[in-house]
């Protein structure tokens, strides 16, 4: 489910939650709404406040450490590229059609990944679709140009020591840069428990629904909870986003692949 349809999901439940709890207060008997009752409910009303609380910022800050993870190890798969092309370079010339693809590569990876900003410019393959959802981020296309790349380079024929050494690091490089590709791809799929989401929801859904047992019928208390299920929402919505780095509104800056390409274009 995307960012929008969960926090819209969440938002929807609490409402209804709430709304169910309004309507059943006047069905209770009077014995059922007793000072001793409503201050049974609210202990444990702020009981479940508490766990939710301690879920929701747990939630939290495991969304933003993959986050920071996976834009870390997008640094790291840029660093590996322009190293893998500079050692091309000092090669030789013989190198310049596994630096060409892949320069291609970098920049058709670019366009694909962050299709909502402007494109690289260049030659290379436009258009190759950018993925609905983070579980489908592996781009059989994009995987190809790659291999391409390792291929042009087990083609090659070291003429002297220092162009074999530069041979050997380049492969080692390569292969890198292909392990560094695949993190990538695994780490923007979501990590969220989907039993666990739904148990979250399901506790929020408790709280608003005693919410709307003990609340007053007011303009201001509805406004409140509202309000409340609005700010639920959005948290979620932000955890969801969050757990997925490579799509949605929020995902890792492009910077890191862009300044990458400045470099092989040199």
């Amino acid at each position: 489910m995307s960012e929008i349809g969960s926090a819209l999901l969440v938002f929807v439940l609490l409402l209804v939650a709430t709304g169910f709890g309004v309507w059943l207060r006047p069905l209770l008997p009077e014995e059922h709404k007793a000072h001793e009752t409503v201050q049974l409910v609210q202990l444990v009303i702020g009981m479940l406040v508490t766990f939710a609380a301690l879920v929701l910022g747990l939630m939290t800050a495991s969304a933003k450490s993959s986050f920071d993870t996976a834009a870390n190890d997008l640094r790291t798969y840029a660093a590996d590229i322009i190293e893998l092309d500079t050692t091309l370079r000092e090669y030789g010339s013989d190198t310049d059609a596994a630096r060409k693809l892949l320069r291609v590569y970098t920049a058709a990876a670019v366009a694909s990944t962050w299709p909502r900003e402007p494109a690289p410019a260049g030659d290379y393959p436009k258009n190759l679709g950018s993925p609905d959802n983070s579980q489908k981020l592996e781009n059989v296309r994009l995987g190809d140009l790659l291999t391409s790349v390792g291929r042009q380079l087990r083609q090659l024929r070291a003429h002297d020591p220092l162009q074999q050494h530069a041979l050997d690091d380049s492969l080692t490089q390569f292969r890198r840069v292909v392990d560094a590709r695949w993190k990538i791809i695994e780490e923007a799929h979501s990590s969220i428990s989907q039993p666990f989401f739904k148990t979250l929801t399901f506790w929020l859904c408790v709280i608003f629904l005693s919410f709307g047992l003990i609340a007053p019928r007011n303009a201001l208390a509805l406004v409140t909870i509202t309000l409340g299920a609005v700010s639920i929402a959005s948290a979620i919505y932000v955890i969801v986003d969050l757990d997925t780095p490579l799509t949605g509104p929020i995902m890792i800056s492009s910077a890191p692949m862009r300044d990458a390409l400045a470099h092989l274009g040199r």
